[in-house]
């Protein structure tokens, strides 16, 4: 059930035509009224003598009561309720009690008060009605609708617990703007899937990843193709900037801009310069840190962030945890502009779902965000992977830290009763376990190649799996998977390390039985602490058809996500 308060208007009359005429698109069938504030109400619909004049009169009455100056000028209240897809068609005495329960809640006409609005909810589609109050009451005095949009929200989640309905998840108010009907009509008129907000919102968003300077955002919106006003202050510090699609103009054939705050409420210039507190081309933040040399080294950085980064998220401050999910997002959205055309498209919805999971009402401390920030950076500047080689198994390699972070952030978010948070975290992990399966494919079919032809040492490998791992070893070796385990740990004994000791490491890092794979999530663990190169030395990838589904690794158990030592493990 969505409750949506609409922008005030001024003609009563304008709106009724609208709720009982055909719609934009012959939508409107059969509207009449289900309920009002007086049960005698004339029904246009259902009455033929009835007419639009005579209900707004009505309507206006306690309005037009009022001396001249005192009119308001926006006086028309409209708030529409809508039905989820799936939920069942109700009648039309559950949508009218429906309706009082609205007005009551919103404070339009609370119980028991004689001298309330005036209002009526008109249906004119299975799945939804609109209740059109004025805003005087009969007593000549204003309502009292503070805060009337969260109070409707409230009352939405009520009603669908009564009616058995489907339960959506509340919001907390920091979800960026939808759309209006007219943006999305306009949209579907020029055969657009989505509006230019949407478009908007996501271009300044990718624009923002991992960005260094002002100078830098505003030379990437350019880049990206949109028209770009700066409001500046008479001393001439910038104060905030407007962006447009070129394509997109009014009727006057002038472009439609949008300002970043109408955008999304972490898009506004201040809240993005409060990204730059901790600036990723700061010297003495670059001082420790190698040269990024192509998309794979960025990649591997990806990987050391998000490790650290999940380390915070389960045990750091409210404002730090809140800053490393934010700097997540600039991360998914710099490998979606920077993925390979076989994962581009589930990396893009991974960051378009997580969108909604990077704010909250914890104020994020951006300043302790400099490793997921500057491997964002990275991603961008190293520039497109083409999913091959190298390239391509370190893509997996993050992917498959991504999801851990993100799986990490959804439990955050839970604790906190972010609800919608919560979910978008949820979908986005979703849309990386698809993108990791296509982008270790490759990967581990390298490796499960280069281990069948290591049969010597399989046995070996073997015992020192059942001495590191008893008890989940028999379903290790007998899983696909185990050749690819047995190349990787030739690798790690050739590195100079204990096989036996990372392996163990990398086992308690997660709860491996509920892994469709363990041996894969084993391989990534371990070429990651051992410090190997995300793909095996001198083979050449075989093509990826006809080889088995790669699983994508399971959510972090939260017990499992800190070492018993409370440090990370050793690279």
């Amino acid at each position: 059930m969505i409750p949506r308060i609409h922008k005030r208007g001024s003609a009563t009359v304008g709106l009724i035509r609208y709720l009982y005429g055909p719609g934009t698109h012959e939508e409107h069938i059969d509207p009449h009224l289900v309920a009002a504030f007086d049960p005698l109400m004339p029904d246009p619909g259902r009455d033929p003598q009835a007419t639009y004049g005579q209900l707004q009169r009505l309507l206006d009455q306690p309005v037009s009561a009022l001396p001249a100056g005192r009119r308001p000028d926006k006086h028309v209240w409209h708030l529409s309720v809508r039905a989820s897809p799936e939920d069942p068609v109700l009648p039309d005495d559950a949508w009218a009690a429906i309706a009082r329960r609205m007005v009551a809640a919103t404070g339009i006409d609370p119980e028991g008060d004689d001298a309330a609005c005036r209002w009526a909810a008109v249906r004119h589609a299975d799945d939804h009605i609109h209740i059109i109050a004025t805003l005087v009451r009969d007593d000549g005095r204003r309502p009292r609708l503070h805060n009337e949009a969260r109070r409707a929200q409230a009352e939405a989640r009520l009603i669908e617990a009564d009616y058995s309905l489907r339960r959506v998840t509340p919001g907390d108010g920091t979800a960026a703007k939808r759309p209006t009907s007219a943006e999305r009509h306009k949209a579907e008129r020029r055969g657009r899937q989505r509006t230019p907000r949407e478009e908007l919102r996501e271009a300044v968003r990718r624009s923002v990843a991992g960005v260094g300077s002002e100078e830098e955002f505003f030379d990437r919106l350019a880049g990206a193709g949109l028209l770009v006003r700066r409001r500046v202050a008479p001393s001439g510090d910038p104060l905030g900037y407007t962006v447009a699609l070129p394509g997109d103009r009014n009727a006057t054939g002038k472009p439609v801009f949008y300002s970043g705050s109408k955008l999304a409420p972490d898009l506004s210039l201040p809240r993005i310069r409060e990204r730059w507190n901790g600036n990723p081309d700061h010297p003495a933040q670059q001082l420790a840190l190698p040269p990024v040399t192509g998309p794979a080294s960025a990649r591997r950085r990806v990987t050391g962030a998000a490790w650290q980064a999940l380390l915070v998220v389960d045990h750091g401050e409210n404002g730090v945890v809140a800053a490393q999910i934010a700097a997540t997002g600039e991360v998914l959205d710099a490998l979606a502009q920077t993925s390979a055309a076989h994962t581009r498209h589930e990396l893009q919805a991974a960051a378009a779902a997580f969108e909604r999971a990077s704010r909250s009402h914890v104020r994020a401390s951006h300043g302790h965000a400099h490793a997921l920030r500057r491997a964002a950076r990275d991603l961008v500047q190293s520039g497109p992977a083409f999913g091959r080689g190298e390239d391509g198994a370190a893509t997996a390699m993050a992917i498959d830290m991504l999801i851990f972070l993100v799986s990490a952030a959804a439990h955050w978010h839970a604790g906190k009763q972010h609800a919608q948070q919560a979910e978008a975290a949820h979908r986005a992990a979703e849309h990386l376990r698809t993108a990791y399966r296509t982008a270790a494919e490759r990967p581990i079919a390298a490796l499960h190649q280069r281990g069948v032809r290591m049969a010597p040492s399989q046995q070996h490998r073997g015992a020192l799996v059942r001495q590191a791992l008893p008890e989940l070893a028999d379903r290790i070796i007998t899983e696909p998977g185990w050749h690819a385990l047995v190349a990787t740990l030739d690798e790690v004994q050739a590195a100079g390390h204990s096989a036996t000791t990372l392996l163990t490491e990398a086992a308690a890092r997660r709860e491996l039985g509920t892994a469709a794979h363990m041996s894969d999530v084993l391989v990534w663990r371990l070429r990651r602490s051992a410090g190997l190169p995300a793909g095996p030395r001198n083979l050449q990838v075989p093509p990826a058809h006809g080889k088995r589904p790669v699983a994508a690794p399971e959510p972090v158990p939260r017990s499992e996500v800190m070492p018993l030592n409370g440090s990370p493990r050793r690279r």
